[in-house]
């Protein structure tokens, strides 16, 4: 049964399909699935009706359902965390981390990855079809902050029997959920990883977000979001795409890598082209083949929105931090969210009483560092574990 075949009911969890895929270098087998969700509150007063939560499961949920250590992606990535490639979703992206005996110890803890919500990848998005009409939602569908994304997880979560959290981990976008979770629900999570994510997103962030959305929207294709399914602004979404792997790499990895070199033709005529002007026409090429321009406009509206400290006072904060465990992560050559963003999240934590360490990866690779230089990811998530009692 494939994984977008059946719905979990609730407190129910099983295997949606035959092969679990386990991964040839000893990653722990994948389980996915549906959680159907009832009427979703979001944070803007609307209500989503009938929504779905795709998700992963690597290991086993333990007699009191305690162990969950809650994975959380990034903007274009999905719930397919570990294991062989799953048709449909992109390639695992925390591969080398999930298993038996490695940083996300799947003999010991059972990991949970939500495809967020306004994601294409199986839970609700504006590819999803209004339930009255059966047409995508398309830009009819609500907008979403990070405060909506962790609430459809709760309670997606409560669906399966779960309410307590022994750690919430993720990077980018996916770290601004993490964050989000010890502060919306410090009842039911102790400790959280940040990594190569803000308190709050800056402005030129947001600058870098609008730029891409309005080269997907001023792409005739788009036609108000209101494409055909399948179809759509290719163009534009390939454009914004290039413009976001800028950010997410370092200036120093374009010139190790290629400095001028030509890919192609002579660059004194216009068919000529620098192998760095290649990669980015890859790269967009890449993402339009499998993601939708729509939620790619959601999803960055989100991360703009993202500010862990709005309408939450002094005192609020205070108690929901003290005494947590909180592992902020930046990254040294980090355009998007330079280091010393993460590090002020770990400076505002502390002030309110948790227990924060702030560490850095060392790395050109830029933001992406966090996919890439998994070795270090894997022993600061120890020392983590460590020093947190996990």
């Amino acid at each position: 049964m494939g994984w977008d075949d059946a719905v979990i009911n609730a407190g129910k969890l099983e295997n949606l399909q035959n092969d679990p895929g386990a991964s040839p270098s000893g990653a722990a087998e994948e389980f996915r699935g549906l959680v159907a969700l009832p009427g979703l509150m979001l944070q803007s007063g609307r209500t989503l009706p009938g929504a779905v939560h795709a998700y992963a499961r690597y290991g086993e949920l333990n007699e009191t359902r305690d162990n969950v250590v809650l994975l959380c992606h990034a903007l274009t990535g999905s719930h397919h965390v570990a294991g062989t490639d799953a048709p449909g979703l992109p390639g695992a992206w925390w591969d080398a981390l999930v298993g038996p005996h490695r940083a996300l110890d799947t003999s010991r803890y059972c990991v949970f990855c939500f495809n967020i919500l306004g994601s294409p990848y199986g839970s609700t998005s504006p590819v999803s079809p209004v339930p009255e009409t059966g047409v995508p939602y398309g830009m009819h569908f609500p907008v979403i902050t990070v405060r909506d994304m962790v609430e459809a997880q709760r309670i997606a979560l409560e669906q399966l029997g779960v309410r307590r959290i022994a750690a919430v981990v993720g990077g980018s976008l996916g770290g601004m959920q993490a964050l989000e979770w010890l502060l919306s629900h410090p009842d039911r999570v102790d400790r959280c990883a940040v990594v190569a994510a803000p308190w709050r997103l800056y402005p030129q962030a947001i600058a870098f977000n609008e730029v891409q959305r309005q080269a997907i929207m001023a792409d005739p294709a788009w036609q108000g979001g209101a494409y055909p399914p399948g179809e759509g602004p290719r163009k534009g979404l390939s454009v914004a795409r290039m413009l976001a792997m800028i950010t997410y790499r370092s200036e120093q990895v374009f010139v190790d890598r290629w400095m001028r070199s030509v890919a192609r033709g002579n660059p004194l005529e216009w068919e000529g082209q620098f192998q760095v002007e290649s990669y980015l026409h890859h790269q967009g090429e890449s993402l339009v083949r499998r993601f939708d321009a729509n939620c790619y406009l959601y999803l960055s509206r989100a991360m703009d929105l993202h500010d862990a400290g709005e309408g939450r006072s002094p005192e609020f904060l205070r108690s929901a931090l003290a005494g947590k465990h909180l592992l902020a992560v930046g990254i040294g050559s980090d355009l998007l969210f330079p280091n010393w963003q993460v590090e002020e999240l770990s400076r505002i934590a502390a002030d309110r009483g948790a227990h924060a360490t702030y560490e850095e990866i060392e790395s050109d690779h830029g933001h992406d560092a966090f996919l890439i230089d998994i070795d270090q990811v894997d022993e600061m998530l120890r020392r983590f574990w460590r020093s947190s009692g996990l």
